[in-house]
């Protein structure tokens, strides 16, 4: 897959991310969709590196779309924990 590839992933998984966690998020729908670009690079090379899982050539395989879902979802996690009260 190109990058162009991953950053419609990282788009769509997201808003998959944010969809299966909601709430207010700390930085907003910019802040979040970049949280889903990077969850989704972030989730590929931790699925390529330490789960012995190559990255699919296929923009629809499950187990990259799984990654790139998860690793969102651990960003956004991440992400409420640490800025989590700025807007209270």
């Amino acid at each position: 897959m190109t990058v162009i590839s991953w950053i419609i992933l990282g788009l769509l998984a997201g808003a998959i991310a944010k969809f299966l966690l909601p709430g207010r998020d700390p930085g907003g729908l910019i802040g979040t969709t970049l949280i889903g670009i990077a969850g989704a690079f972030l989730g590929g090379w931790i699925s390529a590196r330490w789960l012995d899982h190559p990255i699919s050539k296929d923009f629809y395989d499950g187990a990259t779309w799984a990654a790139a879902i998860g690793g969102s979802l651990v960003l956004l996690v991440a992400y409420r924990i640490l800025f989590g009260n700025s807007r209270d």
